[in-house]
């Protein structure tokens, strides 16, 4: 689609009249109406705007002129995977696995090619050629070509290993020890949970990218552990295969 037909959908999607919109992002009625025409398109600032209103890329308000990847791991970016910066902005050289919140969640390569093997896998893509594949693809992006400049110097992993000792120290029964966090968005993890009273609820918010872990339990059986965390909290539960019946079994505030 053309800019002109991108607009004119999300508006209508929200459910926003041309003045309605013009007044959201600080323009008049007859941008818009120029923009759906196809006459102009807005500029730098106001797609900025735009952005952060209906909640997409800037790259897919031009209508996807590029092919965008995440410039850490390679994955292709669509909007509701794209990472966010400190301000809630999207962040469209990063997904949400790689960048949560203006901070980097991996600062070591043959981590990262390791977490992604596991999900590249399949009939035709043996676990040697993803590995082979991630070890070539990874130098090449943006990153890690100018990871000296864009680490944070340590500071993330050692937020990492503060929270590991934390959820350790815990001593809950059964839970083997963690040794390592991965970033984990809550879409992906946010199980609803019965409480005593019988009501239902979820912790997570699906937009937000968390440090969690599944572990294996020690009793055996077919239940896990599902560690979740982030500057505020700390969340254990457990549960089956596919996050069947899960079961609290403690949030605590940091």
């Amino acid at each position: 689609m053309n800019t002109k037909d991108v607009i004119y959908e999300l508006r209508t999607k929200k459910g926003l009249s041309q003045d309605e919109l013009a007044e959201k992002v600080f323009v008049t009625r007859q941008a818009v109406s120029r923009w759906e025409n196809g006459e102009t398109v807005p500029n730098t600032e106001t797609l900025k705007r735009l952005s952060n209103l209906f909640n997409v890329s800037i790259n897919t308000l031009l209508g996807s002129p590029q092919k965008l990847i995440c410039q850490c791991c390679g994955m292709p970016l669509e909007d509701e995977i794209i990472g966010r910066n400190q301000d809630g902005t999207l962040n469209e050289q990063y997904c949400k696995w790689c960048y949560a919140d203006g901070t980097y969640t991996y600062n070591d390569m043959d981590e990262l090619i390791e977490v992604c093997v596991k999900h590249m896998v399949n009939e035709n893509f043996t676990e040697e050629q993803a590995r082979s594949y991630m070890k070539k693809k990874l130098p090449q992006l943006d990153y890690w070509k100018r990871y000296e400049e864009l680490s944070d110097n340590g500071e993330f992993e050692a937020f990492k290993k503060k929270l590991i000792d934390e959820i350790n120290a815990l001593s809950i029964e059964g839970m083997p020890k963690v040794e390592k966090l991965n970033a984990l968005v809550g879409s992906f993890v946010n199980l609803e949970y019965r409480l005593p009273s019988g009501q239902t609820v979820k912790f997570l918010d699906d937009g937000t990218t968390y440090l969690g872990n599944q572990l294996e339990s020690e009793f055996g059986g077919d239940r896990c552990f599902g560690v979740l965390a982030n500057m505020d909290f700390i969340l254990v539960c457990t549960y089956e295969a596919e996050g069947a019946n899960p079961q609290l079994v403690l949030y605590k505030k940091r």
